[in-house]
């Protein structure tokens, strides 16, 4: 066994989800979970299949998106492995629709900071281990920091 780590390409620090799920009409379930939590919702996403063809399967509102979405799914190569990604909106917007989807498994990641893969290879295939999922933590808030991050909730319409 190899343990590789690949990063997530994501030039535009978009918002995504990483998960698992385990059957070829994920693609048409997440894509119905998105339309149907966010009207209008732009996003891509592309699906690892892990039998049969193996084949990325696609979906999504938005050409850019979907092309992102495939690369980074073929780039990783893991089975029954999931992303999403999306613009204009955050995936806590999306993420309880997106776990309720019957075949979703395990959600690695739902974020737009820089991301890493860890990924175990054999000779049938790929899994992912785990995900780095932005940058080490450096210590611990104060006051100033606090006031920021109220702020910056309420600046985005999260708080009152």
């Amino acid at each position: 066994m190899e343990i590789k780590t690949i990063p997530i390409e994501n030039p535009e620090q978009l918002n995504f989800i990483l998960g698992h799920s385990h059957f070829i009409k994920t693609v048409e379930d997440l894509y119905e979970a998105m339309v149907n939590t966010v009207p209008g919702a732009k996003f891509g996403v592309a699906f690892c299949e892990a039998s049969d063809v193996c084949l990325v399967r696609f979906a999504g509102t938005d050409d850019g998106l979907i092309a992102l979405a495939q690369r980074n799914a073929l780039n990783l190569g893991a089975g029954h492995s999931f992303i999403i990604f999306m613009r204009d909106m955050f995936p806590v917007n999306v993420l309880n629709a997106v776990k309720r989807v019957p075949e979703v498994c395990r959600v690695f990641c739902a974020t737009a900071n820089p991301v890493e893969v860890i990924v175990a290879e054999t000779e049938m295939g790929r899994g992912i281990l785990g995900v780095i999922d932005g940058y080490r933590t450096k210590g611990i808030e104060g006051d100033e920091e606090i006031a920021k991050r109220k702020s910056f909730l309420r600046a985005i319409g999260y708080k009152m």
